[in-house]
């Protein structure tokens, strides 16, 4: 991959690289600052393996820096500077992180360990350019992203140059007609693991990046910058549709022909709408846990398979793409015929070879099969007489927040730690389609409901603080004496 990034930046010099903010960056400037933060580089004292963190602002910095750690042969880790400091810090002390990249002057609080080494990265001089690479593994980390976690602790998930590759080799082999002319939208947080696909494929040919605002989504920003740079490919959130869905009469965007969702579920109701929006675009949807590379799974959405293909109204997730194997376990670990419903597990190039220093959590999250090893997704799935997957929810309370992946028992954890050693439920509840919420419930806390609110924000990141919080004097219980959930969906449903 990094080898056809550098053919890129000497072969389309003037091409448009990057535009942030309006200001567009050709590959040649691209390529200048990369050889600028590398020269940056050689000032410190790193080792071959070395992790080094990247505070991840919407500057031409920012990418500049992933690249140049790259170009290096180093792992960089995002450090989200919208993220509470502690839960950076967390990260920071998981992965021994010695420097930190960062195109800002000041630490302004995103960093807690004073011991920590911040290189600037903004206003460099010029240094010669250099592009080289050194001798490169596909076992080397490329990044390592962190995912919520029950107990309350992100777990770290290692992506190496193998997976990568598998992701960018599988991608191109589905076919698509892409050259150095298009423009990609890049609308992800650089914690999400989707924006890698919309920061390393269009390098890979030569195309342009055109990424939005990183300081919550602004889905009005989605849409002006779609209709604006005439975007061809754009990968999105089913939830952005959802919160367009009220404007699509008015939404004409005829310039792109990739119109791919992941990271939620895709609702075959309101895509059926979407499609006058983008008239002349193929509709997919990807699916794909970050323990596997970004995505590795899609299905081709057209107007016959309207209705046919859904379960619970929700778009098929498809066939696997690349090297990408699947198989469905029983509760048992048996692998089921036919259209059984089980776990999905995957196996394949792209998958990560294991949670970082989590050896326990690997054994519970991998199995080996007939001789290969399979990433257990915890989705619940079944196929079709087609050999379509079909998604029909979790095996765990894992939920999809605006993308992001969201374990409520890190939440409920978290809410423990202020309010005392007292029962607390997180609820997710589905307003309006395609946009989930979650609620809090806490029973007979003697902490002011503000008092929780104020703890969960310093914390916790926004996409996991709950729209609500509510105090109950005694929880509803089952028959059996667990708490009953329908009746707090009920207690929601009635607000």
């Amino acid at each position: 991959m990094i080898s056809r990034v550098k053919q890129n930046i000497e072969t389309y010099s003037t091409n448009q690289a990057f535009v942030i903010n309006e200001t567009g960056v050709t590959y040649a400037q691209f390529g200048q600052l990369i050889s600028n933060i590398r020269n940056v580089l050689r000032s410190i004292p790193y080792h071959k393996n070395e992790i080094i963190g990247v505070v991840t602002n919407n500057d031409i910095e920012t990418y500049a820096s992933i690249y140049a750690l790259w170009f290096n042969g180093l792992c960089f880790v995002p450090i989200n500077p919208l993220f509470p400091a502690n839960r950076n810090q967390a990260t920071i002390e998981q992965t021994s992180i010695r420097y930190v990249l960062s195109s800002k002057d000041a630490n302004d609080g995103i960093i807690l360990n004073n011991d920590i080494q911040i290189l600037s990265t903004k206003n460099l001089p010029d240094s010669p350019i250099n592009l080289s690479l050194p001798e490169l593994s596909d076992e080397d980390l490329m990044y390592i992203l962190f995912t919520s976690g029950s107990t309350g602790v992100p777990k770290g998930v290692p992506i190496n140059r193998g997976n990568v590759n598998g992701l960018v080799s599988g991608f191109f082999s589905i076919g698509y007609s892409l050259n150095e002319n298009d423009k990609f939208l890049q609308m992800f947080d650089f914690t999400f693991d989707i924006s890698v696909l919309c920061y390393v494929l269009p390098l890979c040919i030569g195309a342009s990046v055109h990424t939005i605002p990183l300081d919550n989504i602004k889905f009005f920003a989605i849409y002006q910058i779609l209709q604006r740079h005439q975007i061809t490919v754009a990968m999105m959130v089913p939830s952005v549709i959802a919160f367009l869905r009220p404007y699509f009469n008015k939404i004409r965007l005829p310039d792109v022909k990739l119109s791919l969702f992941s990271g939620e579920a895709l609702y075959d109701e309101i895509v059926a709408e979407w499609t006058n929006c983008v008239p002349n675009a193929i509709i997919q949807n990807y699916y794909g846990p970050t323990e596997a590379t970004v995505d590795c799974i899609l299905f081709t959405w057209d107007k016959s398979s309207r209705g046919t293909k859904t379960y619970n109204g929700i778009v098929a997730i498809g066939k696997p793409f690349g090297d990408t194997k699947t198989l469905i376990l029983d509760s048992n670990n048996c692998v089921v015929n036919g259209s059984e419903k089980g776990e999905l597990c995957i196996s394949g190039n792209q998958v990560t070879k294991g949670y970082y220093k989590l050896p326990e959590k690997n054994e519970s999250s991998f199995v080996t099969i007939n001789g290969l090893r399979y990433y257990r997704t915890g989705d619940l799935v079944y196929r079709d007489d087609d050999d379509d997957l079909l998604f029909c929810g979790r095996i765990d309370h894992q939920v999809q927040i605006h993308g992001y992946r969201v374990e409520l028992g890190e939440l409920e954890h978290a809410s423990k730690q202020i309010a005392g050693n007292i029962q607390v439920t997180a609820i997710a509840y589905e307003r309006a389609l395609g946009n989930t919420e979650i609620h809090l419930f806490l029973e007979s806390c003697s902490i002011s409901i503000p008092e929780v609110a104020i703890y969960l924000q310093k914390v916790l990141p926004s996409y996991m603080q709950p729209i609500k919080i509510i105090n109950l004097e005694t929880f509803p219980l089952t028959s059996s004496g667990k708490i009953n959930r329908n009746e707090l969906l009920n207690m929601i449903e009635k607000q």
